[in-house]
């Protein structure tokens, strides 16, 4: 499969995140269901993603801030993310 493009209807945008206190935040979006895979293994557990920076963050434990929020860590590396209501073809988008 040739490298998609990072722009378009059919491809997740650059950074995505599930917090709607988030700036990244996109209901719509997520109600498609977007797949991630980091490092070749694909993750359910991300929180936020950014294709371009190339990282992801996800829960540390069951651990929660003052605030009452999971701790998240930020873990490096390759991502790769497509809608999930598209199919096993469905574009992807990656760095």
């Amino acid at each position: 499969m040739s490298e998609e493009t990072l722009s378009g209807p059919d491809t997740p945008p650059d950074r995505l995140a599930i917090n709607p206190r988030s700036p990244f935040f996109d209901g719509d979006k997520l109600s498609r269901g977007v797949g991630i895979r980091f490092k070749g293994t694909v993750r359910t557990n991300v929180e936020e993603y950014c294709i371009s920076e190339g990282w992801v963050r996800v829960q540390a434990g069951k651990t929660l801030d003052r605030k009452g929020q999971p701790l998240t860590i930020k873990l490096n590396g390759p991502v790769e993310a497509w809608y999930e209501d598209l199919g096993a073809d469905a574009p992807v988008a990656k760095a």
